[in-house]
């Protein structure tokens, strides 16, 4: 009878196991498909951006196209206005003077793939093009004759011809009655754009008008918050109530469009739109009153996510002359980088634009040790290597007695067996018997499972870093892995590369047994995944079996179920694993030796000289 349940068990595991499989083959990825199809194929039409009074009232009325008149010319979007060009160390575009509109920019140092010959990763985008997106700063004020510069303002080029680390530019504007508006546009050999407004009056009344900042994304690429680990959508610091303390808010895109962030008033601060690797963010001066909105206009249907700030209210006097500056950030989330800004321009938790995760406090710390050990070794497979030893060696202590306690569990095997057979029909009595065996050995029999929890906020981390840190973006290690952040890309049904065959070809089946990237279960299983999965088995072969039989046979399938899931897991991720497996083994080896307790390795070898 507890034959067939065990045998009852295991069928219905593996059962499960198939029907979720399937599930997700059959039912979640066709949805998945039709929704992404449905968003590609979403029609829009023409909407007028308009507000309550406030913050929503910074920018006037905006067109946006409908799709119909998306076009795929970059050229053609940007030809619809004069250009002064941008060129950087890191970024190459140009700058609209309609609007004084930061809208073409592309990341110089980064390639959408691998390839040194694929084009370089896209900011920002212009208006036409679908999912433009942009930056633009104006002025806002009550009934002012003549105007302030607005969204459509059209401002003259008075100096400069090229936007470059050495060379600011000058844009200026006359709304023709008094008020005359100069704007210097310079910008950093990094990210960091400066927007210096200078406003005269030069009439008779006094003028009551306000700075605005704006970062608008016109609909969301089906690509991006896609993931569950990873934040992409709005993100902003900004001060309690109180001015005590910040705090940092974000919205992923479902909830921005739900429930966005109403009118929030704060002293300095800093908020944008950020993906996995880049961000858009507003910086007003820090100790300026601003206030702060995330917004969705989408009176057509047509999504437009906005970030915006709106900045203290100025009363110019006739002959007076008021200066203001605000900042753009807009490029690569890089820790350094960024932290270098956070300690130039005092802004508050700008490092935590980097989505570090709850375990914060563990994420950032396992990726400096990481970094620390990239600038001495300058390969960062060979750098998590050191910090998986780094990792061990602080937990050699803990692991000693983890492992001590289970060789002395499997030198118990035999007697724990034979308290089994002696109290066969009594399981209190088994339960009883062994307690008291454990205590005359002085055996915890929980003592092996402390390595593994502690280990899982350390695999969590680590896998926080590998995904979310430019740093690790496109990191070769060694032969064919060239991007520890993406999952490996060798696979078993083509022999690992050495059949001249893409499994993504194959009808039917080819998306199942392709890599794909993200975590799930995968048929494509990759050199590492079975580097994996072998050294889970040997450990797991290490240690005391299983009192259970039905625990026992569920135990065996484990190491070839985590394969599996393992398999489309970021590389890095499973060279960690791996030689963390490979490090315990040799570990738990020695203790086992010390102990003279049986263990596979010793079994293997001996069965193999026994055989020649």
């Amino acid at each position: 009878m507890k034959f067939d349940n065990a045998r009852n068990t295991v069928i219905f595991v593996i059962c499960t196991v198939v029907i979720l499989i399937l599930y997700q083959i059959f039912v979640l990825e066709p949805q998945s498909k039709a929704r992404r199809a449905a968003m590609a194929a979403h029609e829009t039409s023409q909407a007028v951006q308009t507000g309550k009074p406030g913050v929503s009232d910074a920018v006037g009325p905006q067109t946006t196209p409908t799709s119909a008149n998306f076009v795929t010319d970059r050229a053609q979007a940007l030809g619809g206005a004069a250009r002064v060009p941008i060129a950087t160390p890191t970024l190459k575009g140009s700058l609209s003077l309609q609007g004084g509109r930061i809208d073409d920019l592309f990341l110089t140092k980064y390639r959408t793939t691998i390839k040194p010959d694929s084009g370089m990763e896209e900011l920002f985008r212009p208006q036409g093009m679908e999912h433009a997106y942009f930056a633009q700063f104006g002025w806002t004020g009550p009934n002012i004759t003549g105007g302030v510069p607005g969204p459509n303002t059209v401002w003259s080029l008075t100096n400069g011809s090229t936007l470059t680390p050495a060379t600011p530019i000058t844009l200026t504007w006359d709304n023709g009655q008094g008020l005359r508006f100069t704007r210097v546009v310079s910008v950093d050999d990094q990210y960091m754009f400066a927007v210096k407004d200078t406003v005269a009056n030069l009439g008779t009344q006094a003028v009551t008008i306000a700075p605005y900042g704006r970062v608008e994304r016109q609909g969301v690429p089906p690509a991006l918050g896609k993931t569950q680990i990873l934040h992409e959508g709005a993100i902003g610091t900004f001060s309690a109530d109180g001015g005590k303390g910040y705090s940092t808010e974000q919205l992923k895109y479902k909830a921005w469009e739900k429930k966005p962030l109403e009118e929030h008033a704060s002293t300095g601060g800093w908020l944008g739109i950020t993906d996995k690797y880049w961000m858009a963010a507003l910086i007003p001066p820090q100790t300026e009153k601003v206030t702060a909105q995330f917004k969705v206009d989408d009176a057509t249907r047509f999504d437009i996510h906005v970030a915006q700030m709106l900045g203290a209210s100025h009363t110019i006097q006739p002959g007076q002359t008021i200066v203001e500056q605000q900042h753009l950030f807009a490029g690569a989330k890089r820790n350094e980088i960024l932290a270098g800004y956070e300690k130039s321009l005092g802004l508050p938790r700008f490092i935590y634009a980097i989505d570090w995760g709850f375990l914060f406090f563990l994420t950032r710390p396992i990726f400096l040790l990481v970094e620390f050990f990239y600038g001495l070794v300058h390969n960062f497979g060979v750098a998590i290597l050191l910090l998986t030893l780094t990792i061990k060696l602080i937990m050699f202590p803990l692991a000693n007695k983890s492992y001590e306690s289970l060789s002395k569990m499997r030198k118990l095997q035999p007697r724990m067996e034979a308290i089994k057979a002696a109290h066969k029909d009594d399981p209190a009595a088994q339960q009883r018997e062994t307690m008291a065996l454990y205590q005359s050995e002085k055996i915890n029999p929980l003592a092996g499972c402390l390595p593994i929890l502690v280990q899982i906020p350390v695999f969590y981390a680590l896998y926080k870093v590998l995904y979310v840190t430019i740093e690790m973006r496109h990191a070769p290690f060694f032969g064919w892995i060239r991007d520890l952040s993406d999952r490996d890309p060798t696979n078993i049904w083509n022999l690992f590369g050495l059949i001249p065959w893409d499994p993504a070809s194959a009808p039917l089946i080819g998306q199942f047994i392709s890599p794909h990237m993200g975590g799930g279960f995968t048929l494509a299983l990759s050199v590492l995944a079975i580097v994996y999965g072998l050294t889970m088995w040997l450990q797991q072969a290490m240690n005391p079996p299983a009192p259970d039989p039905v625990q026992r046979q569920i135990f065996m399938f484990m190491p070839l179920i985590f394969t599996f899931i393992m398999a489309s897991f970021p590389a890095g991720l499973l060279v960690y694993w791996a030689w963390n497996n490979i490090l315990s083994i040799v570990q738990q080896y020695f203790i086992m030796h010390r102990f003279k307790a049986e263990n596979p390795i010793d079994t293997f070898f001996a069965k193999l000289k026994k055989a020649t």
